[in-house]
């Protein structure tokens, strides 16, 4: 009786945890919400994060490194796309677009170099910091950038936690830009990498008094 007990509450905190967890799954582009993974690669973690900084799964999550089954979609340079979650995010902390240009998006495995195009991080009214804990994000492919394919990746970090390692939740989107210029967008970093374990946006404890500013980590965001 004790061990089915102790079986039920096992399950139902792992059902709590789980709950607490979000994966994003759909790209609107174009206007037109894309079906489960059809435009985003599916990763094979559920909806777990990843914590290593050193980890090759910060490019795309585990089970992304390539997107063979994954549609490549087109999009305006300049256009907006947006990627929603399977449930709202549930953990304060901020989120961050890169792309990397590549040969073929079904193939690349994101060890190019990555430009960050937007970055969302708290407002502060006093002491108190407001996160955008949203269940879709938006963010405009950049208007001067060379047409062609591209790995469009979303990262939110959760910080919730201090003690234990942040926790990324990733996705990447294949697209191919048309239109656009030719600039070549800088800074750019390689993934994983793009974060270090100094930076004051990874060891930041939302909890205490002094919090009362944040600087994201990673890159500067680059513009055209």
């Amino acid at each position: 009786m004790k061990s089915f007990a102790a079986a039920t509450f096992l399950l139902a905190t792992l059902a709590e945890v789980a709950q607490g967890h979000y994966i994003f799954q759909y790209l609107t582009a174009n206007g037109q919400k894309g079906a489960q993974y059809q435009n985003i690669r599916k990763n094979t973690n559920n909806n777990s994060p990843v914590t290593g900084l050193s980890d090759a799964n910060l490019r795309c999550n585990v089970g992304g490194a390539s997107g063979s089954a994954t549609t490549i979609v087109p999009v305006a340079a300049g256009s907006s796309v947006s990627f929603t979650a399977d449930q709202a995010v549930y953990h304060q902390g901020p989120v961050s677009f890169y792309m990397t240009k590549v040969s073929d998006a079904a193939s690349a495995d994101g060890s190019t170099d990555w430009f960050k195009i937007k970055e969302i991080g708290p407002t502060f009214s006093g002491s108190q910091a407001k996160w955008d804990m949203s269940l879709t994000y938006s963010v405009n492919i950049p208007s001067c950038i060379a047409p062609g394919d591209y790995l469009l990746r979303i990262e939110q970090l959760g910080i919730h936690n201090p003690g234990s390692p942040p926790q990324f939740y990733i996705s990447c989107a294949q697209v191919k830009v048309t239109g656009g210029g030719s600039k070549t967008l800088s800074p750019t970093t390689k993934i994983p990498g793009h974060v270090k374990s100094t930076d004051s946006g990874y060891t930041a404890n939302i909890y205490s008094p002094d919090f009362k500013s944040y600087v994201l980590p990673g890159p500067k965001v680059a513009t055209c």
